[in-house]
């Protein structure tokens, strides 16, 4: 007994000093690089673009927001009268582009330089190794990226809009028997709409182990991904210590990431066994590897590739949804001068298709005017540059992280007048069509922009037109018969901007359109 205890004792004074020894270590190297980052920023080979002051060793690490980071940007961007802001933080170069032209030359015109991405070393410890979104750039990026553009090249969005449609029905179904639940609804659209296409995997409740495993991975993600998240991504050899919040959470991410590979993939192996297996892509790789045989590499490709879209398109596609709601329901004028456009084009009343999309040029500008407005990622993923550059005066060293601010380029003054207002109008010339502002910055710049944003795109027009034309969306009124307000809040967390859920009435324009929408349920109602 007395030798146990003494084990014991003995065990935890050895784990204790370990951790002591570690956690000395760790500090006495963090330090020296810090000091060695000061010293580079003093004999920097040009001036840097403005931005905050810098602290000594820790640079901005204090100043750089977690929440709403884009809008701080933007207001430093005002403070120094500066497109361009630079920033350090614990050894971090860090640009801010808060101008659609500087995006388009440096992200664009210079994408040889800037289409690298920051080295985060979090990834393998989450799981999250299959997210080749974040790979630097290189061989294995070039490859995964290849995959995906057979698969979601502008020509191959086509063989997608039969699920799209399905898709867009069931979630118009779901809003006649539970209007009140409009959320639950666009968060199934957008989370079965990705599954089904990578693995024709169905998703018959939120409740689904893929989607829960999805859900709390992509929160731990979001916690650590984020501006201002995880040490370990400025400083690997945190990797290495035990103790840390990011280990703790690593553990489970690990699990939650292996949980939403394996679920989707056996459902869609079972189902090409039973021969019940519906069109996908890892589906049509899979059926190719039976006949023709494939590496276990360009299985590895594939399947990290599905994952990728997926956890990309979930979040991203709820959040534009969820604001087209918001907007629509604040400006109903809007609404109507659409349904008129819709019943004009149309003549007798039908579901629309992707037919349609070239004739209804105001249900286009909503579109825009929404991706505008709220751009689901108000900060774009950073870039990194490969070596020094030059631009407007200014040294941007190799290194530098370089994230557009989607946020502040959509509300520049002097593109959009009146930019915090919802006016889908500035799309359209006065003949009635369409202008030729039509690039969503929402989807990113170069090499490094969304590969799915024809399929995105697609799927949030779709979902716009059908909408407007199946229902009308009202505020509520209280028993006076006066509207009761909705909420209007917005939060910017991690990268991805939520909008608050709001309270409203979404009914059938006629009981004609409510017969067409109850006509799709032969399609296949999932949910």
């Amino acid at each position: 007994m007395l030798t146990e205890t003494i084990a014991d004792l003995t065990s935890s004074s050895t784990i204790a000093v370990t951790y002591t020894i570690t956690a000395t270590i760790t500090t006495i190297v963090l330090l020296i690089a810090l000091h060695i980052n000061n010293i580079r920023r003093s004999t920097s080979k040009g001036p840097l673009p403005p931005g905050p002051k810098p602290r000594y060793l820790i640079g901005n690490a204090l100043e750089i927001p977690f929440l709403n980071a884009s809008r701080r940007y933007l207001e430093w961007a005002t403070e120094f009268g500066s497109s361009l802001v630079y920033l350090e933080a614990l050894g971090n170069k860090i640009l801010i582009l808060n101008s659609y032209e500087d995006a388009e030359e440096l992200l664009e015109s210079r994408t040889r330089i800037y289409c690298d991405r920051p080295v985060v070393h979090t990834l393998d410890m989450l799981g999250w190794d299959y997210n080749f979104a974040l790979y630097p750039y290189g061989e294995q990026w070039r490859a995964h990226r290849r995959v995906s553009h057979q698969a979601l090249k502008p020509e191959a969005t086509h063989k997608y809009h039969p699920i799209q449609l399905k898709k867009v029905h069931n979630m118009m179904l779901g809003l006649l028997d539970t209007p009140e639940r409009f959320w639950e609804h666009s968060k199934m659209l957008s989370i079965s709409l990705p599954l089904t296409t990578m693995y024709g995997y169905e998703v018959q409740s939120l409740d689904d182990p893929a989607v829960l495993a999805a859900d709390k991975g992509a929160e731990i993600g979001q916690r650590i991904f984020a501006p201002g998240g995880s040490l370990v991504n400025v400083f690997p050899v945190l990797k290495h210590v035990p103790w840390t919040w990011t280990q703790r959470l690593a553990k489970e991410s690990r699990r939650l990431a292996a949980e939403m590979k394996r679920i989707p993939l056996e459902g869609l192996l079972k189902d090409m066994a039973n021969g019940t297996a519906t069109p996908s892509m890892v589906g049509e790789f899979m059926e190719r590897k039976q006949t023709v045989g494939a590496s276990e590499e360009e299985e590895r490709l594939v399947i990290n590739v599905a994952n990728t879209v997926y956890g990309a398109a979930a979040g991203t596609t709820m959040s534009a949804i969820n604001s087209t709601l918001y907007l629509l329901v604040t400006h109903p004028h809007v609404q109507l001068f659409a349904q008129a456009e819709i019943d004009r084009v149309f003549g007798t009343p039908r579901l629309p298709t992707f037919d349609d999309r070239g004739s209804l040029p105001y249900v286009e500008a909503i579109y825009r005017e929404v991706m505008r407005l709220y751009p689901p990622l108000p900060l774009a993923l950073p870039h990194k540059t490969v070596e020094d550059d030059w631009y407007k005066g200014y040294f941007i060293p190799k290194g530098t992280n370089v994230s557009g601010n989607i946020w502040a380029m959509n509300r520049d003054v002097k593109r959009y007048p009146e930019p915090d207002t919802f006016k889908p109008e500035r799309f359209i010339n006065i003949d009635g069509s369409l202008n030729k502002d039509d690039k969503i910055t929402a989807y990113g710049f170069g090499r490094r922009g969304c590969i799915g944003k024809h399929v995105a795109s697609d799927m949030l027009w779709l979902t716009t037109a059908t909408l407007l034309a199946c229902f009308s969306a009202r505020k509520k009124r209280d028993s006076q018969g006066n509207e009761i307000d909705v909420d209007h809040g917005y939060k910017e967390e991690g990268f991805v901007l939520l909008k608050a859920p709001i309270e409203c009435d979404i009914t059938p324009r006629s009981e004609v359109w409510k017969a067409l929408v109850e006509g799709t349920k032969d399609e296949g109602y999932a949910y």
